[in-house]
């Protein structure tokens, strides 16, 4: 009797061999489909998953009736997970995981409930010579199935997954921006620690993708203004090992922040002793497109001149701003008052020297040469009292 089971359970092999065959090749003028000539069960399931070596792994898991039978619930139910091939009356090595066993040493375990078709497992420790194609069978009674044309092809990879960092919304400053950063989930029951360089950190979050696998994700809103310009954004992903220390991975992201100009200034420069040339100088991101001057009056301001320069003889007299725009908006620079006589520009040549003024461009604050040219004429008074005191012997 039981010569004659395992002669049938050859046949049968040998009979599943031949059409698995058959739905592999090209018939003349005919395309086969695996699944339209496939009796068996077919699951739903990734075709292709990635494990960390040292942690653990979920591949979600259903399968559907067989074509020939239907499968009945109220049975006790077993799983099967075969590497390799499916022949495992030829190969019974090939079979890894069995949940009928009393005790599984494979570290595999199936956490669905078969009887509702759900065949979700868990690979507790996986490591690389865990690799390969594996094939899902159930057992019911008589009920006996393989799922042929669904195979799922797992590979091992040994350093962590970088995170991945998306901002969404304008990068302009004042604007709201969220900052998401997520990293891939192989084993959800062992996710990885998210981190942001951001303060306060937010909670973690794990989502299920269509295909049934999970990514761990945190987000964080960020108000920004210009001093996140060129600041990188940082997220750190640490995923734990069993027994193992855990593998870390880190991605950068630089901000590039458009902000309308800031510290918007003008700087004076005595170039030989006569002309003054004012420069204004802002900082902005994009850069100041457009410099303008303005002269304040009596009917208000009046736009003198265009351009980063502007230069005018040093004893007229006015007030000046410059303002500076680009495509964010604009800033007015603090005002400047001139009004240098002439007396006051000899008496700066007669201190700081003539010949040297007029051999190079020196650059002197006006309320410098004005304060030099009041300390020499408390000299000059101090001098010509001196002077006229009578002698007294």
């Amino acid at each position: 009797m039981e010569g004659c089971k395992g002669v049938m359970a050859v046949l049968s092999e040998n009979l599943l061999t031949v059409s698995m065959l058959l739905s592999v090749f090209f018939l003349p003028g005919i395309q086969t489909d695996c699944h339209s000539t496939h009796k068996g069960i077919n699951i739903t399931a990734p075709k292709h998953v990635v494990a960390l070596s040292g942690s653990c792994l979920l591949i979600p898991c259903s399968f559907t009736d067989d074509k020939l039978m239907k499968f009945d619930s109220r049975r006790k139910t077993f799983g099967i997970w075969v590497k390799k091939s499916i022949f495992i009356v030829t190969f019974p090595r090939n079979v890894v995981y069995n949940s009928s066993w009393s005790g599984s040493k494979s570290g595999i375990n199936i956490i669905g409930s078969l009887s509702e078709r759900n065949c979700t497992t868990v690979f507790s420790k996986m490591m690389q010579q865990h690799g390969g194609k594996y094939f899902f069978r159930v057992e019911s009674g008589p009920f006996r199935s393989f799922a042929t044309c669904d195979p799922v092809q797992v590979t091992i990879k040994d350093s962590a997954w970088s995170p991945r960092v998306e901002i969404s919304g304008e990068m302009k400053e004042k604007n709201s921006v969220t900052v998401t950063c997520s990293a891939p989930t192989p084993c959800p029951q062992s996710p990885p620690g998210l981190t942001l360089n951001l303060q306060p950190n937010p909670l973690r979050q794990m989502e299920r993708n269509t295909d049934g696998t999970f990514t761990t994700t945190i987000q964080q809103n960020v108000t920004l203004s210009e001093i996140h310009d060129g600041y990188n954004i940082t997220c750190f992903a640490r995923y734990p090992m069993n027994g193992w220390e855990p593998k870390t991975a880190n991605t950068d992201v630089t901000l590039s922040v458009s902000y309308s100009p800031k510290n918007t200034s003008v700087s004076i420069t005595l170039i030989k002793g006569r002309w003054v040339e004012m420069h204004c100088s802002s900082r902005a991101n994009p850069p100041v497109s457009t410099f303008t001057w303005f002269e304040k009056t009596s009917i208000g301001a009046m736009k003198v001149a265009e351009g980063e320069h502007y230069g005018l003889h040093v004893t007229e007299k006015g007030t000046y701003y410059c303002v500076a725009t680009n495509d964010v908006g604009s800033q007015a620079s603090p005002e400047i008052h001139l009004g240098l006589p002439a007396m006051a520009v000899e008496l700066a040549h007669e201190v700081l020297g003539r010949k040297g003024i007029e051999s190079a461009e020196v650059q002197i604050p006006i309320l410098t040469v004005l304060g030099i040219v009041m300390l020499v004429c408390v000299l000059k008074i101090i001098l010509w009292l001196h002077r006229k005191r009578p002698y007294t012997p």
